[in-house]
């Protein structure tokens, strides 16, 4: 009886001492800085020194208001539980966990304020506090983005959520690793200010235990950080994040972890540090599951960190299984390769024929979303292509304007030929143009016309509205001056070569051009020089330096890279004169009719769809007008010039410009490289 007497003086007196301490004394608790709230001579094993810690810690800006809102205090002061824990729990204690009716009631909770009523019933112990924050979390996770935000204000309004907060600083110093670094996750995706008292509470107990975290605690306060903004204490644990993972890298087992990890260390990660996780990465390939290969490219977009090994083990797991992958998954895929510059055609190509095989399923906003990002990757997804301009034949009336407006740039700029669908789907999106010529902008207009212009195709009605005056008065003020001209001039061009036959006859006028004075780009010395060494022998034929065309001046003008490097003119027999040759910007003469003039161009790669030979956009369309002034065009990169002998060099613009009598004894492996 003494004994229990014993123990039931020390509760109450402790339950009374506590309602006076400093976490139940709340305007002391609001006002004082944290350093305050922990014990003056507890000192912190840290990677870093001591110093530099009190440093960080006593910058940190703290929020002298609620625990988790900028609004006025309105909670109720938090009263003692009965069954709080005054230790660690055991194994004995663990058990009695998970038997809990508590945890069960809880999981029956479907919503944030589900769980605060529980809490408000029954006083929940140091690690149920945390299970209450994770399920709290967890169960916004299933609802719309609008059942979310109204859940979330409930939440906040609700009077046993401050309690539950301070209840979870109170019992910080009694549950494990992991469950401190759920809570910081749980709050964080929940939305309490990061400069709250009870969230920067949270960070520094990570920093005092973070030497003692496991694999997974650090993979999962990874995830908070990454979440949130700058800050001296979010600073402090990166930085010991850094030492930590690069210490205990061999030992990391868990592939998520590793990611998690890896984007936490980011972009300002030593290189040397990079090439660490790049060979733990590497060795880890063979338990490389089809969300860890996701998973991997995205984070090292995130990283800024190129790795092709990686990226192609990566690359090929996602191919071998691309059928069932959701939306999110694959466009996230998509934008890091756009990021990280990297383009796998087996990858991109068995996307496109998924998407494409299984077009219903997808939202139109969806399908757009592909084709932009595939032009991003200057990649021509021909499946998807196909598939898409059926489907706007069938019904074209779906698309809106900045529909019309996405799949005009996306097919102009790959310039993907439909062949005899192309007439079809053209005056399908012509239709579509002309329905919202009353409210579309002046700039918008002008898009469009270009883009049909790139295609070849000139609907007479919306050229007509984008050359009336008052039109072009509204695009006079343009932010982007520079890019209208380079437009304009395309149209002007376009109607000026194509000759398209129209019921009136339309010009641009002078004024919306610009400078009509045309570049003259350079030709390229070596190129140059293998067409001098290739014509010399031969008696009949000439070479002429950065030809004009007919005066068409425009054409330089129109695309940067318009100007032919070098005209070859191969006269027939029956010819006893040539042209004279001109050089620099002199006006070169006139296609004969007995003599066949070949345009040699000097082509960069970005000026064909990717793992293709097919040229795009500007390009395209400087080819098509040269052929309409009698020209045949001869297409040479900066790939087929290098890493090859002289000799080769001739043979492939000899095999070019004059196939029917290349050499047959041209070495096959030249060859192959050449096209390599």
């Amino acid at each position: 009886m003494s004994v229990w007497v014993t123990e039931e003086v020390m509760r109450r007196g402790l339950r009374f001492c506590s309602r006076g301490s400093l976490w139940q004394q709340r305007n002391f608790l609001l006002s004082a800085p944290i350093k305050d709230l922990c014990s003056p001579d507890k000192q912190f094993f840290h990677l870093w020194s001591p110093r530099q810690s009190q440093t960080w810690l006593s910058r940190s800006p703290v929020s002298s208001v609620r625990f988790y809102s900028q609004g006025a205090n309105h909670g109720n002061d938090l009263e003692d539980g009965e069954r709080l824990p005054s230790q660690p729990a055991d194994t004995a204690s663990a058990e009695r966990q998970r038997k809990s009716p508590f945890l069960e009631l809880l999981e029956s909770c479907g919503s944030p304020s589900d769980v605060l009523d529980l809490t408000g019933k029954y006083s929940p112990t140091a690690r149920q506090v945390s299970h209450c924050l994770t399920h709290m979390w967890a169960t916004t996770k299933k609802m719309t983005d609008e059942q979310r935000r109204y859940e979330l204000q409930l939440m906040f309004e609700h009077p046993a959520f401050d309690q539950l907060l301070q209840r979870a600083m109170k019992t910080l110093v009694h549950i494990r690793d992991e469950d401190v670094t759920y809570s910081l996750l749980s709050m964080v995706n929940l939305g309490v200010p990061q400069r709250s008292r009870v969230v920067q509470t949270f960070l520094r107990t990570c920093q005092e235990k973070l030497n003692d975290f496991d694999e997974k605690s650090l993979s999962i306060l990874a995830s908070s950080l990454e979440q949130m903004e700058d800050g001296a204490n979010v600073r402090a644990l990166k930085e010991g994040m850094r030492l930590v993972v690069e210490d205990r890298l061999p030992g990391i087992k868990n592939v998520m972890a590793l990611q998690t990890m890896m984007r936490l260390l980011g972009k300002d990660a030593p290189k040397d540090l990079k090439w660490k996780l790049e060979k733990k990465a590497l060795s880890m390939t063979d338990h490389f599951s089809l969300p860890n290969a996701q998973y991997m490219i995205s984070t090292m977009a995130t990283m800024g960190f190129f790795s092709k090994p990686l990226l192609d083990v990566c690359s090929k797991k996602i191919t071998e299984n691309i059928h069932g992958i959701p939306f999110n998954r694959i466009f996230k895929l998509l934008q890091s390769c756009r990021e990280l510059r990297y383009r796998d055609v087996h990858l991109l190509t068995s996307i496109s024929d998924y998407v494409a095989s299984s077009l219903d399923i997808w939202t139109n906003k969806q399908l757009l979303l592909f084709m932009s990002v595939f032009e991003n990757l200057v990649f021509c997804p021909a499946a998807l292509m196909d598939a898409y301009a059926d489907k706007v034949i069938a019904n074209p009336d779906v698309l809106t304007l900045k529909d019309l407006l996405c799949v005009l740039k996306v097919y102009s700029s790959l310039s993907y030929d439909l062949q005899d669908r192309r007439q079809q789907f053209l005056d399908s999106l012509s239709r579509v143009l002309i329905s919202y010529l009353p409210k579309i902008s002046a700039f918008e207009l002008l898009k469009a016309v270009y883009c049909l212009c790139l295609l070849g195709h000139f609907p007479y009605a919306a050229l007509e509205q984008l050359l009336q005056s008052s039109v072009l008065e509204k695009l006079a003020g343009s932010k982007f001056p520079k890019s209208q001209e380079r437009m304009f001039q395309t149209v002007d061009v376009c109607l000026r070569v194509d000759h398209p036959p129209l019921p009136q006859p339309l010009t641009v006028p002078a004024s919306v051009l610009g400078d009509p004075t045309p570049s003259t780009p350079s030709v390229n010395p070596r190129l140059l020089l293998d067409l001098q060494s290739l014509l010399e022998d031969q008696v009949h034929m000439m070479l002429q330096e950065g030809v004009m065309v007919e005066n068409l001046y425009f054409i330089a003008n129109v695309c940067v890279c318009c100007l032919p490097d070098a005209a070859v003119t191969k006269p027939t027999p029956n010819q006893t004169s040539v042209c004279e040759a001109r050089s620099g910007g002199a006006e070169g003469c006139s296609p004969a009719e007995s003599s066949e003039r070949i345009a040699v161009i000097y082509a960069p790669q970005s000026g064909f769809c990717y793992g293709t030979s097919n040229p795009r956009g500007p390009l395209a369309v400087k080819i098509r007008h040269l052929k309409i002034l009698g020209y045949n065009s001869v297409l040479v990169t900066e790939q087929d010039l290098q890493s090859v002998s002289e000799e080769a060099r001739i043979d492939f613009l000899r095999e070019r410009i004059f196939p029917q009598h290349h050499r047959p004894e041209t070495q096959p492996d030249e060859k192959e490289h050449l096209r390599s």
